[in-house]
């Protein structure tokens, strides 16, 4: 994928990952650590980590194609370096999903107080903050070096008097 509707795609597909994977880190979290809301959310919860997981390597894809569009500098090469490292994260975040998904599927009212439904709740809760957290730290520095690399040199701090005057 390079150009949507004349524009980088990858400019585009960005803002899916911006707000997929701090929603879902949110949403593993939440049903991790409450069960009733992953019994509420059901199949979504995965859904949604998964789209998730693919829009990670599709954008990934459209920034490469964009890197050889643009002139290399050192921005540019520290973000894609940092964008690189995103896709373990989200398959994290799916990897996890999945199983607190399942774990609460598989999870009768009966067996909700046992001591191993209550240690493999507590691992996932553990483990879902620590997956999500790194996540979405990344998703902000991927994004702050896109920014800096986008926008480094490339507006005046000053008013230039273009606007309509308001």
């Amino acid at each position: 994928m390079s150009l949507v509707n004349g524009l980088p795609a990858h400019v585009l597909l960005v803002h899916f990952v911006v707000v997929l994977v701090p929603l879902t880190a949110l949403a593993l979290v939440v049903c991790a650590v409450w069960p009733k809301a992953a019994r509420r959310m059901g199949v979504v919860l995965p859904v949604l980590a998964f789209v998730t997981l693919v829009s990670v390597p599709l954008t990934t894809q459209a920034g490469e194609w964009l890197e050889r569009h643009v002139t290399s500098s050192a921005l540019i090469r520290r973000h894609t370096e940092l964008g690189d490292g995103l896709l373990p994260w989200a398959l994290g975040l799916f990897v996890l999903a999945a199983a607190v998904w399942w774990t609460t599927r598989r999870t009768s009212a009966e067996r909700a107080g046992t001591r191993s439904a209550s240690v493999i709740r507590v691992a996932a809760g553990v483990l879902s903050v620590v997956v999500a957290a790194g996540a979405v730290v990344d998703v902000y520095r991927i994004g702050d070096s896109g920014a800096k690399a986008a926008w480094t040199g490339g507006y005046s701090k000053t008013e230039t008097g273009s606007g309509d005057g308001n």
